[in-house]
C-alpha cells in the first residue's frame, strides 16, 4: 500500500514540474478567433501546432503578425481540443 501511495505522489510531482519547463518554439505569429474572442497564437514550424500566448500584449506581438520569431516560454495549460490550444507564457524572445 505504501508503494502505491509513494509512486502516486512521485507521478503527480513529475507531472506538475513538466508543465513549468521552458520550451523553445520557432514559428509565425497569428491572430485567431472571431471578434469578441480573439487571441494571439504562435504556430510551431516543426510540429504545426498552435500555442495561445497569454502575455502577448507585454511583448507587442500584434505588430509582429505573420513574422517568424523564436521564443522561450512556459506551458500554463494543456490543449483541451481543437479550438482550445495549449496556453503558454513567453519568458524571452530571441
Amino acid at each position: 500500500m505504501k508503494k502505491y501511495i509513494l509512486s502516486g505522489c512521485i507521478a503527480l510531482i513529475s507531472l506538475g514540474c513538466a508543465e513549468n519547463t521552458l520550451v523553445e518554439i520557432e514559428g509565425k505569429i497569428f491572430l485567431k478567433g472571431s471578434t469578441p474572442h480573439t487571441y494571439v497564437v504562435i504556430e510551431d514550424q516543426k510540429h504545426h501546432k498552435n500555442y495561445k500566448i497569454e502575455n502577448a500584449n507585454h511583448f507587442n506581438l500584434l505588430k509582429k503578425q505573420n513574422q517568424s520569431i523564436k521564443i522561450k516560454a512556459k506551458f500554463l495549460k494543456k490543449a483541451i481540443a481543437p479550438g482550445f490550444p495549449a496556453v503558454i507564457k513567453i519568458v524571452e524572445i530571441n
